[in-house]
Order: C-alpha cells, then structure tokens, then sequence
C-alpha cells in the first residue's frame, strides 16, 4: 500500500532534521513489516535479511510478542524498577539464570542498549576482581559508548574523532586473516610480560563470533585457552552474545558450541524481539559483588520488554527455532558455495559463521583470498534495490552478513537468495 510518501521526500526531510552521524543501511523507508517481509512508504515489498542487526530472531510482529506486549500495557507501561519493582522483570531473570551457559546458581540484571550491557558486565567485574585492565579483540564490536567504544576493535568510524577513549583498554589479535590460534593466545601472553600484569586485568571479553568484525566465529581451541588463563589469573571471562545470541547461531548462546563457561554473559538484541532491552548474567557471587545502587537505569527492563523478552524465550523453544537456525544456515551456505565458482556473479569467498549468522566476502579475484575493500557495501545496495535486505560488515567493510528471521519460510528465505544472486550479477 502506497502512503503517498516517497523515500526521496522523507531523506530530505532527514537531512534538514537528522545529523549525518547516524547512518543507515538502505535508503528505505519502513512502513510496516511482518516476518521476514518488510514494505516501504511508496508499498514496495523487500525481503529481509537484516532483521533489525539481529533483533527479530522470532520475526516481525509475532503475535505472541505483540498480545504479551498488550497484556502488559493495559496494565501499566512504566514505574522504574528502582522505584516499584515488578513481577516479569523477576519473571525474566529467573528464566535467563536457569539457561545461563555455566554451571552454579546465575543472577541477571536488565538494561536498555547493547553497549550498557557490555559497560556494566566491565562494571561488575571490575567491582568482584577490584581490578581495571580489560581486554578485548581486534576486529571486536562491543557498542557506542566511550568504554565500549574503546573496547571495539576497529577505529573507523567507531573511535574517529572522539579523542581520548578510557584507559586500561588492551586489544589482542583476533584469529584471522593469517592470525592463529597460537598467534593470538602468545600475543595475550606477550602483553601479560610487557604490557599489563594479569594481577590487574578483571575480565576478558570476546564475541563468540565477531559481528561488525566479519562474521568470524572464534575457535574453541582459543575460547579454550582463554578460560585457562582467566582461571589461572583470576580474571574473569565475558561473553559478548549481544548479537550472537537466542538462537541464532544454532545454539540458544553461542558460547555454547564450545562447551566453554564464561563467568558472565552480556546479552540485547533479539532478546526483546524489538523492544529495547539487554542485561548481564552472571554468577551469583560475582554479581552481587556490586553494592546497592551501583547498578541500574531509569528504563532498564521496562515491563513492555521483559513482556517481550518472556515470549521470545516461549517462541524459541516451542517453534524449536535452534534447530531453525541450523537448517537456515545450511540452505543460504549451500547456495554461497555455489556463487564461489559461478562466472557470471561478483567473486565472492566461501561462507563463514554459525546457524543463520552467515557472512561471505567480495573477493578481488575468483579464488583468490584478496578482499575487495568496500565492496560489500556496494553489494548491498544492489541487493536493496534488487528487493532484499543484506547488511555489511568486516574490518575493512568486505563481508556481506545475513541474519534473516528464524521463523522465515523456506519459500521467502529461498526467494531472498535468488534476488541476493540477482545483486551478485548485477
């Protein structure tokens, strides 16, 4: 349906109203969305591989999210959980301590945003270890703010021109592009006899895929090694699942392909099914390490989004959509690996990630390993225009990323694909 609204007339009303620091994929203009489908102001239909940066795990406007969401509002919309607490946001934690991907009694609190998540997981390490040093990963993407700002792993656009991030931020090489397992494990070592004494680190924090940094996923053998050395050096292990988790690499976190236990977990995203919510869950002990009142935030866990958050947790298990995820993977990898050898496409490399978390990078040559810098972006709004919804990503803006909905008929997800190929050709 056509609203009399054009794309063109609203980013020129964005212009004049909007600063140019806020950037978008498209130049779409949302009118109304429902599963994997979107639709613009001027009625076009596109099908979406983005899902809102991997927010919509369950689909645009579940019924089960929407009645929840309802449910809730005729009864009250706000109060503060640091004013008059309510029954879901306990509701909520209790669900995620009994998921939480290590063993012993886990506590949660909830926030709003993705980097609040990964500041206060850095806060309540900090709190529990009385240390400072933090270390993260080339290529990592931890939020927006300054400290996660200074804990992403990638200068542009994330630190450029904000001056001076906070300090006892240190960065290890992520394996990757001619980095080893061994690589990144000897320069963690190397930065604990050269750097920062381990005595002062209070947490490592990692993807367990990089999002931003290419759809890597970060190999057991290093999850691995990192525990040791948290264990051995009393530091403790974060999982950044904010992108990675609810089901969306295959796993309800996906830390879990694994097996290793981190000490906290930073969650967002798809955990709202579109409403604004995150948190941190942890062990019990470590999270009460921080004193009343050092925590919290006016909107942390709004009763709409723990609402939300419930049925998410419902349609995840009894739509079985970690099993979903697997099958989504494989049907979009089966395909990319047919676009590595066709001659008639842009070169694309083979795929890379877990479940539907699927990423491929444009390639300088057919079979070569050279990536072509910037052309993901390019890709992309090809494939815009050839009706679906691709994000890029990578260090160097070479990896196009697919995150569809994982409740996507096969019919839609097989429809997106060709019209993906279409982009490729073009």
């Amino acid at each position: 349906m056509n609203t009399g609204k054009s794309n063109k007339d609203l980013a020129a009303r964005r212009a004049a109203a909007v600063p140019v620091g806020v950037g978008s994929a498209t130049a779409i203009y949302a009118d109304r969305a429902l599963g994997a489908e979107m639709w613009d102001v001027e009625g076009r239909r596109y099908v979406d591989f983005a899902a809102g940066i991997a927010v919509v795990n369950v689909g645009h406007r579940h019924p089960r999210i929407i009645e929840a969401v309802q449910e809730q509002l005729g009864r009250f919309s706000h109060t503060s959980f640091q004013v008059a607490p309510y029954e879901n946001y306990v509701a909520l934690a209790e669900r995620l301590n009994a998921l939480a991907p290590f063993d012993g009694p886990a506590k949660s609190i909830f926030f709003t945003t993705g980097a609040e998540a990964t500041e206060n997981a850095v806060k309540i390490a900090r709190a529990a270890t009385g240390r400072s040093g933090v270390i993260a990963f080339t290529g990592g993407f931890h939020g927006r703010t300054l400290l996660a700002s200074a804990m992403t792993g990638k200068t542009n656009p994330y630190k450029t021109q904000f001056g001076t991030m906070p300090g006892d931020i240190f960065h290890a090489p992520f394996p990757a592009r001619g980095v080893s397992v061994a690589d990144s494990l000897r320069a963690i070592d190397l930065m604990f006899a050269a750097d920062v004494d381990p005595s002062r680190v209070a947490a490592i924090i990692i993807e367990p895929i990089q999002g931003e940094g290419g759809f890597r996923v970060a190999p057991k053998e290093l999850l691995e090694g990192l525990r040791e050395r948290c264990t051995r050096h009393g530091i403790l292990l974060i999982a950044d699942e904010v992108q990675t988790g609810f089901a969306r690499t295959g796993k309800l976190f996906g830390i879990h392909h694994s097996g290793v236990k981190p000490d906290l977990v930073s969650v967002a995203k798809a955990l709202g099914g579109g409403f604004p919510l995150s948190g941190v869950v942890g062990r019990a002990d470590i999270m009460d390490a921080v004193r009343p009142g050092g925590l919290g935030g006016t909107y942390g866990g709004t009763p709409m989004a723990c609402a939300a958050g419930l049925a998410v947790l419902d349609v995840i298990e009894s739509e079985k959509l970690c099993e979903r995820a697997q099958h989504i993977g494989a049907t979009i990898s089966k395909r990319i690996e047919g676009w590595t050898t066709r001659s008639d496409l842009i070169s694309v490399g083979k795929p890379h990630g877990l479940g539907a978390m699927v990423g491929f990078d444009i390639l300088k040559a057919r079979g070569s390993e050279d990536i072509e810098a910037g052309a993901a972006g390019r890709v992309c709004a090809m494939a815009a225009d050839a009706g679906v919804i691709v994000l890029s990503c990578g260090v160097f803006g070479e990896t196009v990323r697919l995150l569809p909905p994982l409740t996507i008929s096969d019919e839609v997800l097989n429809e997106g694909l060709d019209l993906l190929e279409q982009a490729l050709r073009a």
